[in-house]
């Protein structure tokens, strides 16, 4: 079985985001770039899929500009097999990425996609519910855990009340949450591996899919700082400041 991993080239989540001067936008010009942490955690959980003997092949995919080699490469060194970049200068929105990469699904045919459950760099959550609407193919969103059980897979569920056990035939659409796995470091070796792996570029116009997007950004802007705290001498105080000053009692 083929698994098939988006990756997404964000903003490395250990910088502090700068907002740049004009509102437009988040600073990224000489700021440190990395895989999104859900999607680490989704090639974590693939390669430990194909190491039980359930999966054969790993295809790493990111859609971006050329410095995406640099997440493909990544991926590669934690074990992906081969991978392809999407190129695009622009910044597709959801519904464009589930497009590219249903035309991806029905050129690879994997039986699993797996992805982070969203990118911390918008928070959109949406891309892999898109996609399996597009395909018409079971989904497991917010994964803890992953098990192959012949021609389906169960998926263990992050929800509200609890955690939710779904069991999915294969082809699936599975995204994965925070609890699924801890991702290993890349080795030295497995880096400099991974550049001799395959990496396939292809255009974005080239598989039909128009990313212009549909959505304009008004403003950026920081969030307000915060006012200090008052100490209170007393409980009674402190009921005082509630009922005259905040009027929340």
């Amino acid at each position: 079985m083929k698994i098939l991993v988006p990756v997404k080239r964000v903003i490395d989540y250990n910088v502090k985001v700068r907002v740049k001067a004009d509102g437009s936008g988040v600073e990224t010009a000489g700021v440190k770039m990395s895989m999104n942490p859900f999607d680490e955690i989704a090639v974590e959980e693939a390669v430990r899929l194909k190491e039980k003997g359930a999966a054969t092949e790993i295809v790493a995919v990111s859609i971006g500009v050329q410095q995406a080699q640099d997440t493909l490469r990544t991926a590669m060194a934690m074990g992906a097999d081969r991978a392809i970049l999407v190129l695009t200068e622009e910044s597709p929105e959801p519904l464009a990425v589930a497009k590219i990469l249903r035309a991806l699904v029905e050129r690879e045919q994997p039986g699993i996609v797996l992805l982070g459950k969203q990118a911390i760099d918008d928070d959109m959550n949406a891309t892999g519910q898109m996609l399996a609407g597009l395909l018409d193919r079971p989904q497991g969103t917010f994964a803890s855990k992953v098990e192959i059980e012949g021609e389906s897979v169960r998926v263990t569920r992050e929800i509200d009340g609890g955690l939710e056990t779904v069991s999915l035939q294969l082809p699936a659409i599975i995204t994965a949450d925070l609890r699924l796995n801890e991702p290993r470091y890349a080795s030295l070796p497995n880096i400099m591996k991974a550049r001799k792996k395959p990496l396939e570029t292809i255009a974005a116009g080239d598989l039909g899919v128009d990313v212009a997007p549909r959505l304009t950004v008004v403003k950026v802007a920081e969030p307000p700082a915060r006012k200090a705290g008052v100490m209170v001498g007393s409980a009674a105080e402190l009921v005082e400041k509630l009922r005259s000053e905040a009027k929340v009692i």
